[in-house]
């Protein structure tokens, strides 16, 4: 297994892509540690887990709260003796469909504040932690804004960008140190917008959504790739947990781009 023995720390674990990504690094052999807001959400993941014959526990913690970050990891290398693997999964309470012409600044600006600040915090503390033990991986998630710049996108552009900025230029700091900092970039999962269309795929108020369906979206966002096709969560999940395995050793502050052409580079 491509992760066998170690700890992986997943922020948002029960979300949608964060359920995703815990389970595939359990089935992976990774003692997964899910971290989150919502102790009814995270249980369920855990104990699915926990019923596969993964090992899995939960902890609650705001990720925008700097010392409940740093006490939470140093809580789980106390009891499980190293981190390996962090990634960081919640939403950013982006708001689209509004002109920027329009949009209020503090709509505008709210993912920007809470990309930036959730994945510094985390990224910053399973950094300390990795350098000290000369080893680690901390995984970050964009998508196609990160790079090509679109329309009625508000905020979300330059949190993206600014998450792989900060995924470069980490990694150029700790690499010697035997850490890699890696990023993938992934074309819209709508496997993932089930539960909740407008909280899970936009985060924000239904006027800023009128008139967009999931699967009106979904097709929108298959016809511009190559590939004519969006990413499955299960690939976009096996992906994840081999940058995280020792097969992707070679690769550090690079973003794997996984939108099926959508962004060629």
């Amino acid at each position: 297994m491509l992760l066998q023995n170690k700890n992986a720390v997943v922020y948002g674990g029960g979300g949608a892509i964060g359920r995703a990504v815990a389970r595939a690094f359990a089935r992976e052999g990774a003692h997964v540690h899910l971290a989150g807001r919502t102790q009814e959400t995270l249980a369920a993941v855990a104990g699915g887990i926990r019923e596969s014959g993964g090992s899995a526990e939960t902890a609650l913690v705001d990720v925008l709260d700097e010392q409940a970050v740093d006490e939470h990891l140093q809580d789980v290398v106390s009891r499980a003796g190293s981190v390996d693997v962090s990634v960081n999964l919640i939403d950013h309470g982006d708001v689209h469909g509004v002109p920027l012409l329009e949009i209020e600044a503090a709509e505008f600006s709210r993912p920007i504040q809470i990309a930036m600040t959730a994945n510094f915090h985390t990224m910053r503390a399973a950094a300390r932690h990795m350098v000290k033990q000369e080893s680690g991986v901390i995984l970050t998630f964009t998508s196609p804004p990160a790079k090509m710049v679109g329309p009625l996108m508000g905020g979300t552009t330059v949190a993206e960008a600014g998450i792989e900025t900060l995924t470069r230029s980490l990694a150029a700091e700790i690499g010697s140190h035997g850490v890699r900092v890696v990023g993938l970039r992934s074309e819209g999962l709508p496997e993932s917008w089930a539960e909740d269309w407008h909280t899970n795929v936009f985060d924000s108020p239904l006027e800023a959504t009128e008139g967009l369906d999931p699967g009106g979206h979904a097709q929108m966002l298959a016809d511009k790739t190559m590939l004519r096709r969006t990413p499955t969560l299960d690939e976009m999940t096996a992906v994840m947990a081999f940058l995280a395995s020792d097969r992707a050793a070679a690769m550090t502050g690079t973003i794997t781009n996984m939108t099926c052409g959508s962004v060629p580079d």
